[in-house]
């Protein structure tokens, strides 16, 4: 495969390369505040019901937007790669992600429509952001050569780890306060007079996550270039969809692609799963509030920040596909380990003594923040190691089309993990028994990869 690196100057190609990367910036506080950290536990602990009925609700959501971006990704991306241009369709999805983003204002504790305003507001806009990132791998390609992808790739999720929690840093020292005293985890009143008693500091991560988009995606636009225009949008409709067609069909010719296609969509299933019910997990299991899951969100990111770093140099040097399989091993321990706790057990039947007035004062507590902290590590490179695979093994002149089908290899299945997840909640009233399933993914996706030769 051949790709060709920027043709601007050595000082110019470095801020291009940047303001790509700042699209990770721009779209992680919405994984970092909504999903992972802050709206979604305070969702299952304050709007639904119960903890149980939340991660319920939240994962027949996320199973929806999932089914849908399984559906349509890898046709945008047909269409994109007949047009050539990406930027316009990221800034088409970059609308329904910001609205999406501030439906979730209006989800208070109680409220008549609180419990559809949350879930309508967080699957537009996961579907929006997900169609737009589809996009911005693409583009990946036309920035550096191939040497250099896995540095770029780890370069991006880096710097979306970094805006994560500088995000997180902000929402939890200023906005996000405890119901029960009043003060933010740096001891202060809240800005702009957000009430904890309506949860308006956690209710407010949603407009927080569109403003920060509306503002940092703005370099990509200004900033990198766009492939030139091929045709008009009407043929490449057509075009798109006759060669999105020949290419699922050619899927079963297509070896070392079509594996890491189907590894992509199993290990990918798992991480979605693990990120939009870690948090929710922890609050229903361990009693944690937005404080303790906020700090807990603040460790996965810094250790992220450093795995992405580290893993895009291992990535150039002994190979995507290494890098895969060394981080699937550690989620799949790591994620053992968090579903083996809970208040006053270990490792399943170690029993162990519940914590007290100060933050983390349980060994339960403890270990799931080493366990979590050895998992944000891994993700980082798991997902950068994906696109740089990706790079490596489709053809050049479907490179759109073919981050289409990873977005559809990870997404085809992926509102199963969060489906199952729901169900299996709901059919034994256990936190613990619904998060089991996750495991079996890594363990799929790792199986698959080791049937790639090494790169």
């Amino acid at each position: 495969m051949t790709v060709s690196p920027s043709s601007a100057s050595p000082s110019a190609s470095l801020s291009i390369r940047l303001s790509w990367a700042l699209f990770d910036w721009a779209t992680q506080p919405f994984f970092t505040l909504v999903t992972t950290f802050v709206f979604a536990p305070y969702f299952a602990t304050r709007v639904a019901a119960t903890p149980a009925l939340g991660q319920e609700l939240w994962g027949y959501a996320t199973a929806a937007a999932g089914l849908v971006i399984a559906l349509l990704a890898p046709l945008l991306g047909s269409v994109a790669d007949a047009t050539g241009h990406r930027k316009p369709w990221i800034l088409a999805f970059s609308v329904p992600l910001v609205v999406g983003c501030c439906l979730l204002w209006g989800a208070v504790p109680g409220g008549p429509h609180s419990v559809a305003l949350a879930l309508g507001g967080f699957a537009l806009a996961t579907l929006a952001v997900e169609f737009a990132t589809v996009f911005n791998n693409a583009m990946m390609g036309d920035l550096v050569p191939r040497g250099q992808v896995g540095r770029l790739s780890g370069l991006g999720w880096a710097i979306g780890y970094a805006g994560g929690l500088v995000s997180l840093v902000l929402a939890l020292g200023f906005l996000v306060a405890s119901p029960e005293t009043g003060r933010t985890l740096l001891g202060l009143t809240p800005l702009f007079g957000l009430d904890p008693q309506t949860g308006a500091g956690d209710r407010v991560s949603g407009p927080l996550s569109a403003l920060w988009y509306a503002v940092f995606v703005l370099p990509l636009f200004l900033v990198v270039p766009d492939a030139p225009k091929r045709a008009r949008l009407s043929h490449a409709l057509r075009a798109g969809a006759a060669s999105l067609r020949d290419a699922v069909r050619g899927l079963k010719d297509a070896g070392p692609l079509t594996t890491f296609l189907l590894a992509n969509m199993a290990y990918k299933d798992g991480l979605v799963a693990l990120f939009a019910f870690g948090g929710i997990y922890a609050a229903g299991q361990l009693g944690w509030e937005t404080v303790e899951i906020g700090i807990f969100g603040i460790l996965l990111t810094v250790t992220g920040t450093a795995g992405a770093l580290a893993g895009g140099v291992l990535d150039d040097r002994i190979g995507p596909r290494r890098v895969l399989l060394g981080a699937l091993a550690l989620l799949f321990v790591c994620g053992l380990g968090l579903i083996s706790l809970d208040r006053t057990t270990v490792l399943f039947v170690v029993p162990v003594v519940p914590g007290g007035e100060g933050l983390f004062s349980g060994v339960a507590d403890q270990v799931f923040l080493g366990l979590g902290a050895v998992i944000g590590a891994a993700a980082g490179p798991l997902q950068a190691a994906s696109r740089s695979l990706l790079v490596a093994l489709a053809p050049a002149d479907r490179l759109t089309q073919s981050f289409g089908l990873m977005a559809l290899s990870g997404k085809v299945t992926s509102f199963l993990s969060p489906l199952a997840v729901g169900l299996l909640t709901a059919a034994t009233g256990s936190q613990r028994a619904g998060m089991s399933v996750i495991l079996l993914f890594f363990v799929l996706g790792a199986l698959l990869l080791r049937r790639l030769d090494a790169r």
